[in-house]
């Protein structure tokens, strides 16, 4: 375990390089830790967190308006509360669960089919950069009927956004950047949203567009916040998770050999790999009275950040916490998609992540697809792993090789009886 020095920031290049080392001392020694550069506060332990997450009076969603809102072109639905968050996050949900969800899926899989295919023969594939982050852009753009042809284009534009909100500190230079990003997504949106309400069709633009919240219409500018605020949340974690998950898996032979084996264990393996490297690393908040943890006063009006990746690896909470095993009985697997789950990875009570349902179904349909697929996957020779990101965090890269598959009918026995829509 690192011994936390007094000079010790999360803004340092160690903690950069390997934030899990310090996770344990930060819990044990340093609980509620005050970093003077962001005037912030760090919360590492499970019970500290949680009771952030779930105490939604104490500990609000205002830093999103610093943090978000500029880039978002309108308020996000983690800002909301009340009424209006109830209605407009049952819009957003409805998108992402019952038929929507099943029409979702097959696209998922019609994607994910095409995207591998010219990796099949070559035997070696970058599942971050070649296959999950263009996947998970091409998935969000069918969500919302966006042309697929502009993903390049879609994808520059969101990562500007993505960088402004998981920032934790940004040049004047990119942050400008940024906000011109998300000014260039706004005016490619709005011609798309105004077709939309005239021209309703089945995506999730058409149902914002058409939806009413207290018998009145959402305006642009709100519908334009809840794309951009779905583009960001679903493209984010979705590459991460998937990288992950085989990196793990290919780190215990034994555990890939028996999900390989019994695909009923895959549920299990995403959940243990969102409570073991979730994805997404902080979630922030604002003190809305002052708040004591472990002893020490967190003053009103401060942001508080939660630290998921210590959370989700509190010994009080798991047996053996650092260790990655898909057969733990803490898990609570059945649960670990839902506003129970044990595990913090999609945040939890009010604001935990709308997308959850569907991120779990697009990352299980994907490995389910690409396990068989992927025989004796294992690192290219050469291929050194590294993971980045403070905010969210994943693999750079993850280069594989495995047995080529050279029966081009394997691809269309992976897409027969699925169809695009």
């Amino acid at each position: 375990m690192q011994m936390i020095n007094p000079d010790f920031s999360v803004l340092s290049d160690d903690f950069a390089a390997d934030p899990y080392r310090y996770f344990a001392s930060l819990r044990e020694q340093s609980p509620v830790h005050y970093e003077p550069a962001l005037d912030s506060y760090f919360l590492s332990r499970y019970q500290d967190v949680k009771r952030v997450l779930t105490d939604h009076t104490a500990f609000t969603t205002e830093t999103l308006q610093v943090r978000a809102e500029p880039v978002m072109r309108g308020p996000v639905l983690a800002q909301m509360t009340g009424a209006e968050h109830t209605a407009k996050r049952k819009i957003v949900v409805r998108g992402f669960t019952g038929q929507a969800l099943r029409d979702q899926i097959r696209a998922v899989h019609t994607n994910a089919a095409e995207l591998i295919a010219p990796f099949l023969p070559r035997g070696r594939v970058d599942l971050v950069n070649e296959f999950g982050r263009p996947l998970a852009v091409y998935v969000t753009l069918d969500v919302l009927g966006l042309d697929k042809k502009d993903w390049q284009q879609i994808a520059a534009w969101h990562s500007g956004v993505a960088e402004f909100i998981t920032s934790l500190s940004l040049t004047p230079e990119r942050r400008r950047h940024c906000l011109e990003c998300a000014e260039q997504l706004e005016a490619y949106l709005v011609p798309v949203i105004e077709e939309r309400r005239r021209h309703p069709g089945e995506d999730l633009i058409s149902m914002l567009c058409t939806a009413e919240f207290d018998g009145i219409a959402m305006s642009n500018r709100d519908v334009t916040a809840l794309i951009i605020n779905v583009l960001a949340a679903a493209t984010e974690p979705a590459d991460k998770t998937l990288a992950l998950l085989f990196k793990h898996l290919i780190d215990h032979p034994e555990q890939l050999a028996q999900v390989c084996q019994d695909p009923a264990l895959l549920p299990a393996a995403i959940a243990e790999t969102l409570r073991h490297t979730p994805p997404v690393q902080l979630i922030p908040r604002q003190a809305d009275q002052e708040a004591v943890f472990a002893g020490i006063t967190v003053p009103a009006g401060a942001t508080v950040f939660c630290v998921i990746g210590a959370a989700n690896r509190d010994p009080d909470v798991f047996t053996a916490p650092d260790t990655f095993d898909i057969h733990r009985p803490d898990l609570g697997t059945a649960r670990s998609f839902t506003a129970a789950a044990q595990h913090l990875a999609f945040g939890t009570g009010l604001h935990q992540c709308v997308g959850t349902a569907f991120a779990r179904a697009e990352i299980e349909t994907v490995a389910a697809l690409l396990l068989p697929l992927l025989e004796q996957a294992r690192y290219s020779p050469g291929f050194h792993y590294r993971e980045t990101g403070l905010y969210t965090r994943g693999p750079v890269a993850l280069s594989l090789d495995f047995t080529p598959v050279h029966d081009r009918s394997l691809h269309s026995g992976a897409s027969r009886g699925q169809s695009t829509h």
